[in-house]
C-alpha cells in the first residue's frame, strides 16, 4: 500500500469521524450520518488496499 493512499484514507476516516461527532453535539442526524459514510468509506478504501497488497505477497511468494 502506498504511503499517500494510506494517509488519504486515515484522513477520510478522521473527517468522518469529526463529522458524526459534530452532527451528534448539533442534533443533526445528516450530518452525524454523512460521517458515519465518510467513515466508512475510508475504511473500505483501507481493506480494498491491504487486499491488493495480500495480492502483491501471493504472488511474489509462488514467483520465487
Amino acid at each position: 500500500m502506498g504511503l499517500l493512499d494510506k494517509l488519504k484514507n486515515t484522513m477520510e476516516k478522521a473527517k468522518g469521524r469529526g463529522k458524526e461527532a459534530a452532527g451528534r453535539g448539533a442534533r443533526d442526524p445528516y450530518l452525524e450520518s454523512e460521517g458515519r459514510r465518510d467513515r466508512m468509506k475510508g475504511g473500505a478504501k483501507q481493506a480494498g488496499e491491504q487486499a491488493k497488497d495480500a495480492a502483491k505477497e501471493v504472488r511474489r511468494t509462488f514467483e520465487r
